[in-house]
């Protein structure tokens, strides 16, 4: 379908559909056998100026908006999600920066990110404490002029590879919520540890570790905004990464329908392609539509995220939750299609259907998603009856 997309637009989807098909999808098997980084293509992402996309041009970026980076996931994960969580999850962390960064912060920091010369990760997430943001142990105590980090945080995607972690701690705990701030930490700080490397079920070329914080001392201008905003910081980062995670369901669905379609092409059972059969065609069509489907809706809300809207929770949330429920769908049905043969690792479907499955879980679970669209509803018919 045309969803009239600018030149500037397409050449990004070009240029990144390049990179993935020469670059990613040769490695792919073996970065996910050998739970490897993939350091190499991360740079020829860097070369090829993506890392800058939703980076303003005073800061070294494109200047581009929540479309352009969509198109760019979307296509990186149509040939591997766990290198396009790689590259997804240094804009999540690079996103409470460029939100709520102090003007010396961005000119710091964003250069840097946007060249892809330093990695990014996002920290919230602990052994007690993911979707419940409130239940954060970590703490930050100001003295003198550092605030001093204690903690561990868990699960945290690019740990122990990225050089920059936007990190939420507790400042004030009898504030619940909002007595969580948000701080920038370095790699090589005195006090900052990494933990064990996690064995995923899926994306496994993507790091994901944990994170050991000692009585670790920042300087007290690493804080981002000021002490309690750490909540806010993490909702309104959230809502500009959601629709990103929608993109890769499109990204990884689209490339597991390609592989069952060219497979029920060529695959002869009872003496005709399976592709003539009135069962596979359905499941077929059905993909296809859910796709598409997906495909409009968060482009849609893209635009509307690009167009400046303020209030987007609701929308982000949308994305996410019908994009990657879809993804799980169409992942399955693709090793369906192709039966016995999807089960193998000869083929990337099985992996497709292993790496589809944290789209539900990670960056808010599609449960807590459906809650924050009920809310946003409630909210929304209760002033429509005032």
């Amino acid at each position: 379908m045309d969803y009239f997309l600018t030149e500037d637009q397409m050449m990004i989807r070009d240029l990144t559909r390049q990179v993935a098909e020469e670059k990613v999808v040769p490695v792919r098997g073996e970065l996910d056998e050998e739970e490897e980084f993939p350091w190499e293509i991360m740079k020829v992402l860097a070369q090829s100026d993506l890392f800058g996309l939703f980076i303003p041009e005073e800061y070294g970026g494109l200047g581009k908006g929540c479309l352009e980076l969509c198109i760019a996931v979307e296509e990186l994960s149509r040939a591997c999600l766990g290198v396009s969580t790689t590259y997804a999850a240094n804009a999540l962390g690079t996103y409470p920066i460029l939100l709520f960064g102090s003007e010396e912060q961005k000119r710091e920091y964003l250069p840097d990110i946007a060249a892809g010369k330093r990695l990014v990760a996002f920290a919230l997430t602990e052994p007690s404490a993911g979707s419940d943001a409130a239940g954060i142990q970590t703490t930050a105590k100001l003295e003198g002029n550092e605030y001093v980090l204690n903690g561990t945080k868990q699960w945290i995607t690019n740990g122990g590879e990225a050089e920059i972690y936007t990190v939420i701690a507790m400042t004030d705990k009898s504030k619940g919520a909002r007595g969580a701030s948000a701080f920038i930490v370095e790699k090589e700080t005195p006090g900052f540890h990494f933990g064990k490397k996690e064995k995923k079920m899926g994306i496994r070329a993507s790091s994901t570790k944990e994170l050991i914080f000692d009585n670790c001392r920042i300087p007290k201008e690493n804080i981002l905004s000021r002490e309690g905003m750490g909540f806010i910081v993490t909702m309104k980062t959230l809502d500009n990464s959601r629709t990103g995670v929608g993109a890769q369901g499109v990204g990884v669905a689209q490339g597991a329908f390609e592989e069952a379609l060219k497979f029920a092409r060529q695959r002869v059972q009872f003496g005709h392609p399976v592709i003539s059969f009135q069962a596979v065609q359905h499941m077929l069509a059905d993909m296809a539509t859910e796709i598409e489907a997906a495909r409009a809706l968060v482009y849609s809300i893209a635009r509307y995220i690009d167009s400046g809207a303020r209030d987007i929770s609701k929308e982000s949330a949308i994305a996410k939750v019908f994009a990657t429920d879809m993804a799980m769908r169409v992942t399955t049905n693709a090793v369906q299609v192709m039966g016995g043969s999807g089960y193998m690792r000869e083929y990337p479907v099985e992996k497709m259907m292993r790496d589809a499955k944290i789209l539900q879980i990670y960056e808010g679970t599609n449960q807590i998603q459906r809650n924050i669209i009920g809310q946003a509803l409630i909210r929304e018919a209760a002033k429509n009856t005032i």
